[in-house]
Order: C-alpha cells, then structure tokens, then sequence
C-alpha cells in the first residue's frame, strides 16, 4: 500500500467529526463491547429499521457478536468519554466481560447490554455482515431503541473528543 496515500485517508478521515458508540454483545460466545465510530443508519424503512457498524477483525468483540447474532448499539451521551475510553482498552482495560463491572447497563428485550447514560441504544439482531480486508461489516437490524432525556452524542473528530454547539442563524 502507497504510505503517503494511507497517511492522507487517516488525517482526511480525522478531519470528520462522528458520534462515538459502543458495540456491546452478550450470548453464547460471551459478554463483550467495543468502542466504535464507524456507525450508521442503513435505512428506516422495510420490515425493521436497519444500522450497520463496522469493527476491526482483531476486537474479540466482532465474531462475539456473529455468534451471538446480537448486539446493542449505544450511542454515548456527550459526557461519557470514560466510558469510550474504557471499552476502547485505553483505561484498565483487563478482560472484556470486566469491562462491564465498571460501567452501568442493563439488560435490553434480547439480552444484549444497554449502556446506561446513553443518548440512544439500538438493539439488533444481526441480519448479515461482511469482512471486508480488516473489518466486519455487520449490518443489523433493529428490535427496539431505548432513549435518554439527554439527545447530546458524544463526538469525535481531529484526535479526540467533541461536542456539537449551535451555530447561530446565518454562519
């Protein structure tokens, strides 16, 4: 791969700010969550709403989820950067199911943990994923959606965390 090519995507991609969530999963293979920035809506439309996330090949949280068949998308509330950076490994990470132990959740309809403090979390069964070179492309469709009174996501952009202001009329 062209170095220079792969340094200008990463400073360009940083340059995009984008709400930070954390992908949690609990089943069969186990109780694990990650923290990701790559999460989307896919569409509202169609039987279920739909989102896709997409999580490196090496988080043991991505085949944790694709057998599990589940997960919980939570989308962090804007003061929630310890709790990104605790499922992202930065802060006495230990195990993965001991990440857990220092964040409070609760148990969604399926099982899967919801965040507590989140401005939303979308419950999901998974309907279909991809690897594409180093990541699952895991695209799932949404079983319920739990809201906070708080609607400020966490964001991040240019190498750390954000928070969206309102701008005034006219800029």
């Amino acid at each position: 791969m062209d170095v220079d090519l792969r340094a200008r995507f990463l400073e360009g991609m940083s340059r995009a700010a984008t709400f930070v969530a954390v992908a949690t999963t609990d089943g069969e293979a186990g109780r694990y969550g990650v923290t990701i920035s790559s999460l989307t809506s896919v569409s509202a439309d169609g039987d279920q709403p739909s989102l896709l996330a997409c999580i490196h090949q090496l988080s043991p949280a991505a085949p944790a989820i694709l057998k599990n068949r589940a997960f919980c998308a939570n989308l962090l509330q804007e003061d929630q950067q310890d709790v990104s950076d605790l499922f992202a490994g930065r802060i006495g990470a230990g195990e993965h199911a001991a990440r857990f132990d220092r964040a409070a959740w609760v148990p969604s309809p399926l099982g899967q943990p919801m965040i507590d403090g989140a401005t939303a979390a979308f419950e999901c069964r998974v309907a279909t994923s991809l690897l594409w070179e180093t990541h699952h492309i895991i695209v799932g469709r949404v079983t319920s959606v739990r809201l906070s009174e708080s609607p400020a996501a966490l964001l991040y952009g240019q190498r750390t965390y954000r928070r969206a202001v309102r701008l005034p009329p006219g800029n």
